[in-house]
């Protein structure tokens, strides 16, 4: 039986990648999670029953358990989701993301070489390792122009330098030791299951508790949003047809300011679940959605703009978005309305969408 390990499996991502795995796949899907705060079995609870779904709570950056995956499951393929990446995060307390984001990825990979290199030839020529990184290894764009997979790195967060140093051992690792490898870069990712501290979950369930929507700076930072089944999609696409060796962008062509995002949030919750019908609101003294918008201190080191150019896995792979933005927001907006106990137990002693990321020391 083909084997995937999902490393980060109970994440956002991950999680829906683990279920598109099950839905598309004959495989066994592995997942590997250290279950940080933002990583929880509640996102993976309507595939825990699943005969060919396994479960396995360890970290990265533990090179035992590393070793004990690759020799107890013996995987034709690994996708590699587990990252810390908020970027406020990174900015109060980057030493995590390097442990997790670098020193992880390098022992996954460091154990897959060896591992690989005991396979039969057959089994060695199937082999994949595919790393899934994040445009804001790029850095910033300005007015006009995209990324491509030939645009230099120039990485501005302590988040995107970790995503970077971890994209390049992916690289080396094939050009050195001739591990088969994969990498896909992504625009911003939305949908369900996504923790609250987001841009998108963070304002729906703001604006439901009838609290303030913190627009960070002017909100004219721009970004590109891609629905998350839709990066599945092209992440299991690259796995089985992608060239090894190779990278691929992967996008969402829906460039949106923070502010447009907002207001369109706002339409979709008053269309779902109109203010004069939301008592959290009202006991708050506010008639509108829109009302709640606030804006607030800027985020060191903003980026101003990202946007990705999908031309390559278009053409080469096939690859295209089925959801535009409204159709995906809409999904998500509808999501979060129906799913508040999910909300609720993720963020539970945990996290109460305070500001993060105005620390720099």
């Amino acid at each position: 039986m083909e084997t995937m390990v999902v490393t980060g499996g109970a994440g956002f991502i991950g999680s829906n990648f683990v279920r598109l795995a099950l839905a598309r796949t004959e495989a066994r899907v592995v997942v590997m999670d250290k279950l940080t705060y933002a990583g929880n079995r509640q996102s993976l609870a309507d595939v825990e029953q699943h005969p060919r779904f396994v479960f396995v709570e360890a970290d990265i950056a533990d090179r035992p358990a590393v070793d004990a995956i690759y020799r107890d499951y013996q995987p034709t393929a690994v996708i590699n989701f587990a990252a810390e990446s908020h970027v406020d995060r990174s900015i109060d307390g980057p030493r995590v993301f390097i442990e997790t984001n670098i020193n992880g990825t390098f022992e996954l990979l460091d154990a897959a070489r060896l591992y690989v290199a005991k396979l039969e030839a057959a089994t060695r020529e199937r082999f994949r390792f595919l790393h899934v990184s994040t445009d804001e290894v790029y850095g910033t764009l300005g007015p006009s122009g995209l990324f491509s997979e030939e645009t230099p790195y120039a990485p501005n967060s302590p988040y995107a330098a970790s995503k970077a140093a971890a994209d390049h051992l992916v690289r080396s690792s094939h050009e050195t030791y001739r591990l088969p490898t994969l990498i896909t870069n992504c625009s911003n990712n939305y949908g369900p299951y996504q923790f609250p501290e987001k841009l998108i979950p963070l304002m729906i369930l703001n604006a439901l508790e009838g609290k303030l929507l913190p627009i960070y700076g002017d909100g004219g930072n721009i970004r590109d949003w891609l629905f998350v089944e839709d990066h599945c999609e092209g992440i299991l696409l690259v796995l089985r047809k992608g060239q090894v060796g190779d990278k691929y962008n992967i996008g969402g062509v829906n460039e949106r300011t923070n502010m447009e995002v907002i207001d369109h949030l706002c339409a979709a919750l008053e269309a779902l679940r109109p203010a004069a019908q939301n008592p959290a609101l009202r006991a708050r003294g506010f008639t509108s959605y829109t009302d709640l918008k606030t804006f607030v201190p800027d985020r060191p080191g903003h980026d101003r703009r990202y946007a990705i150019d999908t031309t390559k896995i278009r053409t080469a792979l096939g690859w295209t978005p089925r959801y535009d933005f409204a159709q995906g927001l809409a999904h998500t907006v509808r999501w979060y309305l129906e799913h508040r106990d999910w909300c609720e137990a993720v963020q539970a002693g945990r996290y109460q969408r305070e500001r993060l990321g105005l620390t720099v020391s």
